[in-house]
This record gives structure tokens, sequence and C-alpha cells, in this order.
């Protein structure tokens, strides 16, 4: 056993157990490749692929459980690699963030400004997907941390803290009956909603609000992009649910906000990475960064 057989097994699944691409990605010919992994199953006794043909199918039980330690020894080999580069300057880097549209647009640029101030050297690349997507770019090392409201909890292989809370608001036009009056769960019920796609900024504390009174809301467009929702609401087509924070005093001063959260329960921001994973000390500082501008709003 060895290391390039180690990282054969990783590259593996990396491409989906697909021979021919783990040979491009190691730079060798596929029979090589074939062979290796011949070899290491030789010397443990038993196969880790099922195997329809020559093509790899799935993992045995053993392969599963040796490929848990593989991740394991992956992990430690970039966390050496990370130490090294910070014990020599933790001056310089790089980032990777992983964050919805709403975090990216309405919350980081005060902690990133910040940041940058103190870590001139360190270079910031911003990832923005869904939820769920963040969640694997942790997992698969393409982000160092993740800051986002939906799902991050609920994975045990996460270091998760709590950021900041913030509430949901209705944004119409002027003229709209809801500019005025009292805003209950029934009333705004009885208009078209746009809000945010499943998975999105808060989107199950919409749906929890008014399932819990009896209520279904006519949800007419749900989109990912905060600013698409108001585009639509500008239109006409119905009341926006949109974060708090998302509603500009100046770009939006054609739209009305309403507060909401006497109806709907206040959400929670989360900062997330690998348990497993070594933050170098800038990485920590950012994170340092980000809570300072959390408790700011809390506060």
């Amino acid at each position: 056993m060895n290391l390039s057989q180690i990282e054969l097994l990783q590259v593996l699944q990396e491409t989906e157990l697909n021979l021919s691409k783990a040979a491009d990605k190691m730079h060798v010919v596929q029979s090589a490749v074939s062979r290796q992994l011949q070899l290491f199953e030789a010397e443990l006794g038993s196969p880790l692929f099922e195997r329809r043909g020559k093509k790899l199918v799935d993992l045995t039980p053993l392969g599963r459980q040796v490929m848990d330690e593989v991740a394991a020894i992956s992990q430690a080999k970039q966390n050496i690699k990370t130490i090294a580069a910070d014990f020599l300057d933790s001056n310089q880097g790089t980032i990777h963030i992983a964050t919805t549209h709403t975090q990216a647009k309405y919350f980081l640029p005060l902690p990133i400004q910040r940041f940058r101030e103190k870590y001139p050297g360190v270079r910031i690349y911003m990832l923005q997907a869904s939820p769920e997507q963040l969640i694997d770019q942790l997992h698969n090392h393409k982000a160092d941390v993740a800051i986002c409201t939906e799902k991050v909890s609920e994975d045990a292989g996460l270091v998760t803290k709590h950021c900041y809370e913030w509430h949901h608001a209705a944004v119409m036009p002027h003229n709209h009956p809801l500019a005025t009056g009292e805003i209950t769960r029934e009333r705004l019920a009885t208009f078209p909603i746009l809000t945010y796609s499943f998975g999105y900024t808060g989107r199950s504390m919409i749906e929890k609000a008014f399932k819990d009174r009896g209520l279904e809301l006519d949800i007419i467009l749900a989109a990912a992009d905060t600013d698409v929702i108001k585009t639509y609401v500008r239109l006409g087509l119905g009341v926006g649910l949109i974060a708090g924070m998302a509603y500009d005093t100046f770009a939006d001063k054609d739209l009305v906000v309403r507060d909401l959260s006497h109806l709907i329960p206040r959400s929670v921001t989360r900062i997330a990475y690998l348990k497993q994973n070594y933050l170098p000390l800038y990485s920590q500082h950012f994170i340092e960064e980000l809570l300072l501008a959390g408790s700011s709003i809390a506060s």
C-alpha cells in the first residue's frame, strides 16, 4: 500500500468511479490505473468495487469503509499544507466563501471591507449557490467557509456558529391595499405572493408560519435573488416576502416595506466550516469579523 494508491481511490471517488477520467486526472494511462487498483485489492484480499465487465459501478461494503479512511488521509494532507503555509506567512493566502445572493449583497460587504483593511494580502473568492450546494462546496474542499440561513445546522460534519438573526418583510407598491392597515397572516394570504425558492433565505420559516395557522400562501413566483423578487413586485404581480435587510431605503423608496417579525419567526444566519479542516489564522480572523458584524445587527 502506498500514497499513490490512496490518491487513486480519492480521484476515483471524485470522478464517480470513471477509470478513464481518473487516469486523465492523474496523467497516466488507464491500464496503469487498473493495475494499481488490482494490486491494492490483492493486498487487502477483497475487492473494493463492484464491477460490470471492466467498468466500476459501485463500492463494496469494504470499499465504503476504506473510502472513509481515504477522506481522513486526504484531509490530513490538506491540513499539513495549510499549516505549513500559515507558519511561513499568516498574512498571505486565499479564502473561498460559499454563500447566497442575499448574504453576498446585503451582509458581507462591511465585514469583507474591514477584513481587507487588515489582510490586504489575502485574496477572496465568492461562490454563490443554493444552501445544499454550499454544503457540498465545503465537503469537496472548494470552499473554506459558508454563510447562509438554511441547511448548514443539519450537517454533523460541520462546525456552525450563530452569526445573526433577521426577520422577513413584505414589500409592495405604494398604492397596494397592504400598504396601510394591520397586516395579519389571514390578510396577507389573500394576495398573490412572490418570495424565495425552496431552501433559500428562510423560505422554510415562511411556510411554517402560515401552515401553523392552517393557511396556504398563493406563491406565484419564487426566486433565489431578492432583486428579482422586487423587480416583479414593481410590475404589480403581487406582494414580495423578502429578508428585511434586503430593503434599501434609497433604491427601494418606490416600494412600501412592512415588518413581518410578528408573523414569521426570526431566521438565523450561520457560519459553517468543516470540523476536520485546519483554518489558517487569517480565516479565523475573517470569521471574527463576520461575528462582529453579526452582533451589530443583533444590537
